[in-house]
């Protein structure tokens, strides 16, 4: 495709467009970020530079192949059994690959797609139904009863806790978690929340996309539709079978404490059974264990008794004893990036200094 055209079914907020002047003269009208990026799209260069998200590390800006965020977008399309004509809504900030992607999938495929604002409850104001949206978790939390508007949901920027995943478990909307960064142009792998045939399934990678693991378990990816190169990320990861990987965490959380690794996406799995509010938790220095492991909460209230809390926690069969924190620090609120995820390196220097 023609990244200076568009399908000819593609609308955007029920308008359709005979030419580019006229669809970025109409994005100017309602949306800036939105219509900075289809000037972006539709200029000569055959990239488009996007910032990444800045959660595990300085955001820093990133050349994209409009090529690869086609092969992207038709990638999902085919996954979904997405086609023209798809009723799609956008309520993701543009400014970011998340956002951007789902312009680029309508107007590649050929949906009908609608631009809200990015708020944290996108479906409460919306009158119609959708085939297909994606949102990060904080907006599925506050979705909930108005979740029956879309048909099929991604959610991406953060991990769905167990207590949503309760929540969303007899939702007649399909929900599925996005594995992938913005080298990838957004998700290489999804996984079901809800809707199991059997028992929970692990994430499943698009077409043309294989997967393999390095010598420290992480994930490397190899999609050469969306990536030039291959991909190696900091993600442990367990291959279920040749399409199919178990996330387990990231390496660079991983806390050495006493010689035994622990990995805190697997230990806040466990603890977001029994803590309702936003946590993680991290490993900090001690002079016996090397690093000992501790649980932060954001507090905003200040109603968390810490010891009725760690005694919850210590009869948590799940837990072994190695992965029960041994401090508690309550914070009022968290550092974020500007697309909401955690900064759990600047959220620890609060409690450090």
């Amino acid at each position: 495709m023609d990244f200076k055209k568009t399908h000819p079914s593609f609308k955007l907020n029920g308008n359709s467009f005979q030419t580019k002047h006229e669809l970025l003269e109409y994005a100017d009208q309602f949306s800036s970020s939105v219509k900075a990026f289809l000037e972006d799209w539709f200029n000569d260069n055959a990239f488009v530079i996007v910032q990444t998200s800045g959660s595990t590390g300085k955001p820093k800006p990133i050349k994209l192949q409009k090529d690869h965020m086609i092969n992207s977008a038709k990638a999902t399309g085919e996954f979904f059994r997405l086609k023209e004509n798809t009723k799609a809504l956008l309520c993701m900030s543009s400014e970011y690959i998340a956002g951007k992607m789902m312009l680029v999938r309508a107007m590649v495929l050929g949906w009908n797609i609608d631009v809200v604002e990015p708020v944290s409850n996108p479906l409460k104001e919306v009158n119609k139904n959708y085939d297909f949206s994606a949102m990060v978790p904080m907006q599925l939390q506050n979705s909930l009863k108005e979740l029956h508007k879309v048909k099929s949901l991604i959610v991406g920027g953060g991990v769905v806790s167990e207590t949503l995943k309760q929540q969303i478990s007899d939702v007649q909307t399909k929900v599925y978690a996005t594995y992938g960064m913005t080298e990838t142009i957004t998700h290489i792998a999804v996984k079901k929340l809800n809707h199991f045939n059997t028992v929970p399934a692990f994430y499943k990678i698009l077409p043309n996309v294989d997967i393999s693991i390095d010598y420290r378990g992480c994930l490397i990816i190899n999609a050469s539709k969306v990536a030039k190169e291959l991909v190696v990320t900091n993600d442990v990861a367990q291959l279920v079978s040749e399409n199919e990987f178990e996330w387990l965490g990231r390496y660079d959380n991983v806390i050495n404490s006493g010689g035994i690794k622990l990995h805190p996406e697997k230990i806040e799995h466990k603890l977001s059974k029994v803590i309702q509010n936003r946590f993680f938790v991290a490993g900090i220095t001690d002079e016996l264990l090397g690093e000992k492991l501790v649980l932060i909460i954001e507090d905003k209230r200040d109603e968390i008794n810490i010891e009725k809390l760690l005694n919850v926690i210590s009869k948590n069969k799940d837990l072994t004893k190695y992965e029960i924190p041994k401090e508690v620090f309550l914070v009022e609120e968290f550092i974020e990036t500007e697309t909401k995820k955690i900064q759990r390196s600047k959220t620890l220097d609060l409690i450090i200094k």
